[in-house]
């Protein structure tokens, strides 16, 4: 947590601005999600670069032009979504674990993106929230949800792909946009405030003619796989580098 009270500190005179402006957002009943956006993107950007967090975005030109597609990537932690709000251009919602719904500022966020927040120990309310991401996709909002249903603590290598996060694509019969987070366990999760930079690769979306007749656990397993192999790629590219 030094990280982001370091961000804190180093933005404490404009804070309480950007906190009643994003509070306002979230009051405002189907207000303008690309205006929300806009301004929480803004105030992300700022918080990285006041953390000393350096993004580097690839794969930009692999995001779908049309909206209602959903973003499948690996889970390393509490960072990973901010990585998501500081590079992605176009507006997008996200699946949350019910225990953060009344962290500060982020409660604020959730409710200006119209973020869902799921139960993963109660199957029924999971099943809820994968209908009604797959009834908003279809009507042209984006989503990000974390197949592995928890963060993985092994920083670069992947926890399995349940199925079940799968079925709200097979249900909008929309783009799925596999990422790989490299290296995002870092800023949040070490005990240090050295500059970092993380990586996110936005892998070539899968449609729904290519994904059509496989399982939603076939389909888990193969998004798992192309960004397990990103990542190898990745990492073995920088370790010929520092050889």
């Amino acid at each position: 947590m030094r990280r982001i009270m370091m961000m804190v500190l180093r933005l404490f005179y404009i804070a309480p601005y950007y906190f009643y402006r994003i509070w306002n957002y979230s009051r405002q009943e189907n207000g303008n999600l690309d205006e929300a956006y806009a301004y929480i993107k803004k105030v992300t950007k700022a918080a990285n670069h006041a953390g000393r967090v350096t993004i580097e975005a690839h794969g930009l030109e692999n995001i779908p032009r049309e909206n209602g597609f959903i973003f499948f990537p690996n889970h390393q932690g509490m960072f990973d979504v901010l990585v998501f709000l500081d590079t992605c251009p176009v507006p997008f919602a996200f699946v949350y674990k019910q225990e953060v719904r009344n962290v500060i500022l982020l409660k604020q966020v959730i409710r200006a993106l119209g973020a869902i927040g799921i139960d993963r120990q109660d199957i029924r309310q999971s099943m809820q929230v994968i209908k009604q991401m797959a009834a908003e996709v279809k009507q042209g909002k984006n989503f990000l949800i974390f197949a592995e249903g928890t963060r993985s603590k092994m920083h670069n290598k992947l926890l399995d792909f349940k199925g079940g996060s799968f079925k709200s694509a097979q249900m909008a019969k929309c783009p799925i946009v596999p990422c790989a987070l490299i290296d995002t366990a870092i800023p949040f999760d070490e005990k240090s405030i050295r500059p970092v930079t993380v990586q996110i690769y936005y892998l070539p979306p899968m449609y729904y003619e290519e994904y059509q007749t496989m399982k939603s656990t076939e389909i888990a397993e193969e998004v798992k796989r192309r960004i397990e192999a990103k990542i190898a790629e990745v990492l073995l590219e920088k370790k010929q580098k520092s050889d």
